[in-house]
């Protein structure tokens, strides 16, 4: 099909680039995972021995690989999320957890930044979290290094800071679903595709940016990520 069988240009993909390299990774879907935290979950106000693992989904177009993260006008109470970016590159459904790293191109340091405000409100009303959780810009994300390169890490400190000041600190090896069973379970819903994302979950320490912080996010052997929240 040619670009004359479209009534308008189609959108250019979002992409990641690669540690290292000229290539860029085209972004397809982005997962989250919620609560995969013990910690982050009881502040949450959830009991995580409870819960199986679930999902939810950001627009590939949320993604934001900028300096500068603007404050979203919609909202009064925007958070920060760190998370380690799982980066599938090898097609998949039903993959059976032991061979379910086969799958992961690599790695980024991510952070789900949500609108609190419009989230407690959807969850309030039993309605979906799309406005609080996949506005504009609402998933920054660093370079991508590749596990040929690092391996698999499931060990190493996450953390994030405002303006200098530790606000969210643990490791990876905290996490309650592991990597390889995000993403089994995950290919059992859909089939993953090269250039998903799938967000792993934070630590605890949540909690809200202002026009003017700066932020940043570091994750062991994974990376970093340095912004400014711009009005």
């Amino acid at each position: 099909m040619t670009s004359s069988n479209y009534l308008f240009p189609p959108s250019a993909p979002a992409t990641l680039p690669i540690q290292g390299s000229a290539q860029l990774i085209p972004v397809h879907r982005i997962y989250c995972i919620g609560r995969n935290y013990e910690a982050h979950a009881v502040e949450m106000g959830h009991d995580p021995n409870k819960e199986p693992p679930f999902f939810f989904q950001k627009n590939a177009e949320s993604l934001d690989v900028n300096a500068d993260f603007p404050f979203p006008k919609q909202s009064q109470d925007v958070h920060h999320e760190v998370e380690m970016v799982v980066v599938i590159g090898k097609a998949g459904e039903a993959i059976a957890v032991e061979n379910a790293l086969d799958h992961v191109l690599g790695y980024a340091v991510g952070l789900d930044m949500t609108c609190r405000d419009l989230q407690a409100e959807a969850k309030k009303l039993g309605r979906p979290w799309e406005p609080g959780k996949s506005f504009e810009n609402a998933a920054p994300c660093s370079q991508v290094v590749l596990a040929s390169d690092i391996g698999h890490p499931s060990a190493g400190e996450i953390s994030f800071s405002v303006n200098g000041e530790i606000r969210q600190q643990g490791d990876l090896n905290q996490l309650i679903w592991k990597v390889p069973e995000l993403v089994s379970v995950l290919s059992n819903f859909y089939r993953l595709q090269p250039g998903d994302l799938i967000f792993s979950g934070t630590p605890s320490g949540v909690g809200p940016v202002r026009v003017g912080d700066r932020l940043e996010a570091r994750i062991a052997s994974v990376g970093s990520l340095s912004l400014s929240v711009v009005a």
